[in-house]
């Protein structure tokens, strides 16, 4: 059967810094995140479900265009604000030219005020033509990359679909260390015909290789995939959710000895490490989101926004070349929706959620959303743990944060 346990890192530390003169903005002064989506993969993994697609060729110049173009009808509806995060997500954003990443950097830092410690990070593959890019993008001003390891044995890199091998991984994480002040890189656990011992043996050779931050997801089986289709088809067979359990159990013993606890259900930092762009999606901060599908949260005068780009690459192409801007579809977040979404993703944090400053945010307390004997019974079990106007799950919980989630949201 499917695992329980969610791989996704929602594609969201150090608390984001002063407002750098900016506490009139809409976001209160916690400063604004921008996801760029590169949608270009050279191959579909079995087991993803994002908006990646495969091209035999992309026209650079044109997406270039259509980016800068994407984003700044994006600066000029959200006003001044202080950008503390660019994220270029994917896809494989390392198939992006050097120069366009370079160019999404200035042109963003010059429509909003930068952070003096913005946080610039790109996803990569650990294929030879990307990590060759590794230095053109630290020159571009990328400062973290974040490298789709998803494992060290060849076999299981095979079977997940993946076109490199582990010794370019290895290389590839050796690379990044040596290039980007930060790197993290992620793992795929929970793999079919996988072992507790597998897993440890593997986990310990990833810690050895680690710098100062790991993503660390067990694998799901999404709908519309082809892992999906195998098991439907009795073709795939998944581990059993004990053994699943058993292995993230031993994630979080192992990732905290070596000084990386978990600061997220699936990612693992030293203190001061952890993504401060994620950070941004899980305490339920604005972001804005340009390219091929990508989403956004933008608080306003009239409440919370959401709006999300056209999906299908040339579509989105389409749009933004005749009409300056990508947006699929933009409206307000209903009132009542917001507490369910800042719990759902807040207490995915090991610090969980702030109440205080969420009710300031939301506009309305949290009691409208929480069922109030589930919460008490969660407390009186240990899933949960309140310490004034501070919720989060504990390791248990965390453990069974989805199954808690539905009984907690009222």
């Amino acid at each position: 059967m499917p695992s329980a346990f969610s791989s996704t890192a929602a594609s969201p530390a150090a608390e984001p810094g002063p407002c750098a003169g900016r506490d009139a903005s809409p976001d209160g002064g916690e400063g604004l995140a921008l996801y760029v989506h590169w949608p270009f993969c050279q191959s579909k993994c079995p087991y993803c479900d994002f908006n990646s697609h495969v091209r035999e060729t992309v026209d650079q110049p044109a997406w270039r265009d259509a980016l800068l173009a994407d984003l700044d009808w994006e600066a000029a509806r959200t006003g001044p604000r202080r950008l503390q995060s660019i994220f270029f997500g994917g896809g494989t954003p390392s198939l992006m030219p050097p120069e366009t990443v370079a160019a999404v950097i200035e042109r963003a830092t010059g429509r909003w005020a930068a952070a003096p410690d913005l946080e610039v990070t790109l996803e990569a593959n650990p294929g030879s033509v990307e990590v060759g890019r590794f230095r053109g993008y630290a020159a571009a001003g990328v400062n973290r990359v974040s490298v789709g390891v998803q494992s060290l044995r060849d076999d299981d890199l095979r079977r997940l679909g993946r076109l490199h091998d582990a010794a370019a991984a290895r290389h590839a994480v050796a690379t990044a260390a040596a290039i980007f002040p930060r790197f993290s890189f992620d793992l795929i656990y929970g793999r079919p015909g996988q072992t507790v011992d597998d897993w440890r043996a593997e986990l310990v050779e990833g810690l050895a290789m680690a710098g100062g931050h790991l993503s660390l997801y067990t694998l799901t089986l999404e709908p519309n995939t082809g892992f999906y289709g195998a098991w439907r088809r009795g073709a795939l067979q998944m581990p059993e959710d004990e053994a699943v359990a058993a292995q993230f159990d031993l994630t979080q013993e192992l990732c905290a000895a070596a000084g990386l606890p978990a600061y997220e259900i699936s990612n693992h930092a030293r203190p001061g490490e952890e993504s401060r762009h994620n950070l941004v999606y899980w305490r339920y901060g604005d972001y804005a989101g340009i390219g091929p599908g990508a989403h956004g949260r933008l608080g306003s005068g009239a409440g919370r926004i959401a709006s999300r780009r056209i999906a299908k690459p040339e579509a989105w192409l389409a749009q933004v070349t005749a009409g300056g801007h990508g947006i699929a579809a933009e409206e307000p977040v209903d009132p009542e929706e917001q507490w369910p979404e800042a719990l759902m993703m807040g207490l995915r944090l090991v610090e969980g959620i702030d109440l205080a400053r969420l009710r300031g945010r939301i506009g309305r307390p949290e009691t409208a959303a929480i069922d109030a004997a589930a919460l008490e019974r969660f407390l009186r079990e240990g899933l949960l743990r309140r310490d004034g106007d501070r919720l989060a799950a504990t390791a248990d919980g965390r453990n069974l944060l989805n199954a808690l989630l539905g009984r907690l949201i009222a």
